[in-house]
C-alpha cells in the first residue's frame, strides 16, 4: 500500500537542507506520495528508510531526462491518466528525422529548422527541441550527422542497430546525454552496456508489450533505470492503442516493466505531411513521451506546439505573470499609467498593444491568482480597496509626477470605491477590449 506524505516524511531526515531541491522535508515527501520525484534525490537518508520507501517513493512512470542544460528534455513522470484528475507534467519531445542518406542541405535545414521554428506565447517559448540522427548503412556520413548536431541547440538521439557503431557515435557526443535507440532481444545485452558505461538513457525496441516488458525487465535487472519503450506499431489504430494500454498498465495495475516513456514514430505511419501531424497530434494528447517527424515546417509545427502547450498547461492552476509594475516603450514620469490582473493572456495582449502604441506607459500587473478582469471582479479579488492597496503598495507613485489611473472598463464598477481609497487620484476608464488601447492612449491627457 502507498505511504501518505505525512507517513514518508516520519522516515526521512527532517534536515531541510534544500539539497533534494525541495525547499523542505516536508515538500519533499509530498513529492515522493504523489510519484514526482525519486527518493536517491535525498542525500541524508538511511539505508533502512530507503528500504522502508522503495515502493513509496518509485513514480509508476519514470521520469527520464535527455540532453543537458538549456537543451535538456525530461518525459515521463506522470501520475494520472486525464488532465482533470491533476495535470501532466513532462510534455513530449518533438524531433525532426535526420538519416545518412541526405544530402548537406537537407540535413543543414532541418537543423536549423530547430533553431528556427521558436514562437512566443504568454510568455512561454514554443520549439521543437530534439534531432533523431538515423544510421542506414553510411557510417562516415553517420559521424559527421553526430558531429553536426553536437554543436546545435537540441537534444540528440542516436538510432543505430550496431552496438560499435554506437559507441564511436556515443564517443563524440556522451556530453550531450543521448538517448540512444535501441535495444532489441538480439543486442540488448551489448546496448545495456553502453547504456551503463556511458551513463545515457536507452530505448527499448520490441514486438508488442511482452517482448518490451521482457527487455525491461532485463535491463532493469542489469542497474539500468532511465529507459524509453516502443512497442514496434507502425500502424495509427495499434499505435494508439498501445500507449492507453501502457499507461494504463503503468498507472493502474502498477506494472513496472511498463513503466516508462514512449517513443513513436508518425515519421513511419504515413508519407502525408498532414496525416502525420494529424497522428502526432493523437500522440501529443495520448500519451508519447517522444514524437518523432519525418520534416519540420511552420504550418504543421506551430499547431503541435500549441496543442502540446494547451494539454500540459495546468487546468486548476491558471498561467501568471508576476505582480509588479511593468514599463513600455520607454516611460517617464509623464506618462499614463494603467492596472491589469495578472492571468498571463491578458498581461501578454495588453502589454501587445500599448507596445503597438508606441505611447511610453507604466502597466501595473496586480496579483488577482491567475483571475482575467471581469472573473476577478466578480470574485472580489480585483475590487475598488484591494486596487487602490495594490497601486500604494506598488510604487508606482514614486515614477510618476502625475496621479491619473487608468483602469479596465471591465472594471468600471469598482471607479467609486477606487476613489475613495485613492484620496488625490483621477481613475479613468479605459476602453473595454484592449485592442482599443492605443487609440485610448494617444488621446491621453492626465
Amino acid at each position: 500500500m502507498a505511504l501518505t506524505g505525512i507517513q514518508i516524511l516520519k522516515l526521512l531526515p527532517k534536515t531541510n537542507c534544500g539539497e533534494c531541491k525541495f525547499p523542505t522535508c516536508l515538500a519533499f515527501a509530498m513529492a515522493l506520495a504523489a510519484g514526482k520525484t525519486e527518493l536517491d534525490l535525498c542525500p541524508h537518508v538511511s539505508a533502512d528508510a530507503k528500504a522502508q520507501l522503495s515502493d513509496a517513493s518509485a513514480p509508476p512512470i519514470r521520469q527520464v531526462s535527455i540532453g543537458v542544460d538549456d537543451y535538456g528534455v525530461k518525459i515521463g513522470g506522470e501520475t494520472v491518466l486525464f488532465r482533470h484528475e491533476k495535470t501532466f507534467f513532462n510534455k513530449p519531445g518533438i524531433a525532426v528525422l535526420i538519416t545518412d542518406a541526405m544530402d548537406d542541405g537537407e540535413v543543414e535545414r532541418r537543423l536549423t529548422a530547430l533553431e528556427h521554428f521558436q514562437y512566443e506565447r504568454v510568455g512561454v517559448t514554443m520549439k521543437p527541441e530534439m534531432a533523431a540522427i538515423k544510421f542506414t548503412g553510411n557510417k562516415d556520413r553517420f559521424m559527421g550527422l553526430v558531429k553536426s548536431a553536437l554543436v546545435r541547440p537540441c537534444a540528440v538521439i542516436l538510432m543505430c542497430g550496431e552496438a560499435p557503431v554506437m559507441k564511436e557515435a556515443l564517443d563524440i557526443v556522451r556530453d550531450k546525454k543521448p538517448l540512444i535507440y535501441g535495444a532489441t532481444p538480439d543486442n540488448y545485452e551489448a546496448f545495456g552496456a553502453l547504456a551503463k558505461d556511458y551513463g545515457v538513457p536507452l530505448a527499448v525496441v520490441g514486438r508488442g508489450f511482452d517482448e518490451v516488458a521482457a527487455l525491461t525487465e532485463k535491463l532493469t535487472a542489469m542497474g539500468l533505470k532511465d529507459l524509453v519503450i516502443d512497442t514496434s506499431t507502425r500502424e495509427v489504430r495499434g499505435a494508439f492503442t498501445d500507449q492507453v494500454a501502457i499507461r494504463r498498465a503503468a498507472l493502474i495495475t502498477k506494472f513496472k516493466p511498463l513503466g516508462f516513456p514512449t517513443i513513436t514514430f508518425p515519421c513511419e505511419m504515413t508519407d502525408d505531411p498532414m496525416k502525420e501531424t494529424l497522428i502526432a497530434s493523437l500522440f501529443v494528447a495520448k500519451y508519447a513521451g517522444i514524437i518523432v517527424l519525418s520534416d519540420l515546417t511552420g504550418e504543421t509545427l506551430f499547431p503541435l506546439l500549441l496543442q502540446r502547450l494547451n494539454i500540459y498547461t495546468d487546468p486548476q492552476r491558471p498561467m501568471t505573470t508576476k505582480e509588479g509594475i511593468y514599463p513600455i516603450n520607454n516611460p517617464d514620469d509623464n506618462s499614463p499609467v494603467l492596472v491589469t490582473c495578472n492571468f498571463s493572456l491578458t498581461y501578454f495582449i495588453v502589454s501587445g498593444e500599448i507596445e503597438n502604441s508606441r505611447v511610453p506607459s507604466w502597466l501595473c500587473i496586480m496579483d488577482t491568482e491567475g483571475l482575467s478582469v471581469m472573473t476577478a471582479w466578480a470574485a472580489g479579488k480585483f475590487v475598488g480597496d484591494l486596487v487602490g492597496s495594490f497601486i500604494k503598495k506598488s510604487g508606482v507613485e514614486e515614477k510618476v509626477k502625475h496621479r491619473s489611473l487608468i483602469i479596465p472598463g471591465y472594471a468600471a464598477a469598482i471607479l467609486g470605491d477606487l476613489e475613495e481609497e485613492l484620496q488625490g487620484w483621477k481613475i479613468m476608464i479605459g476602453p473595454r477590449e484592449a485592442a482599443h488601447l492605443p487609440a485610448y492612449l494617444k488621446t491621453w491627457n492626465s
